[in-house]
């Protein structure tokens, strides 16, 4: 189930957007100007997706993940590779991996 999160995620949302790995991951699509992100899905696309219908712009979406249980956080996703802007999985910008963490960690952990 992939919901849009706007401030603290409460301990329900999160039990619902970790679902689909069987609590073992999230993925999560971050909104870094409107700092919001759409977490839960199988794949990344469908939360950029939900974002861009909720008036996000592509150019501030970036997606990863983290691990529920560690509170580890990657920034690996299809949806980041952008030519010439960013030329992997991974988002490779340290500005852009800060903004990411700092979203993630405040409306998730």
């Amino acid at each position: 189930m992939i919901i849009i999160i706007k401030k603290k995620a409460t301990k329900d949302e999160l039990n619902k957007i970790s679902e689909d790995f069987g609590g073992e991951y999230i993925k999560v699509v971050v909104d870094i100007e409107r700092k919001i992100l759409a977490g839960g899905g199988e794949r990344h696309f469908d939360a950029e997706q939900i974002l861009l219908a909720n008036g996000s712009l592509q150019a501030n979406l970036w997606g990863g993940g983290i691990d529920p249980k560690t509170k580890q956080i990657d920034y690996n996703s299809m949806i980041n590779l952008r030519p010439p802007k960013n030329l992997a999985r991974d988002i490779l910008s340290e500005k852009v991996r800060k903004k990411f963490n700092k979203i993630v960690r405040d409306l998730l952990i």
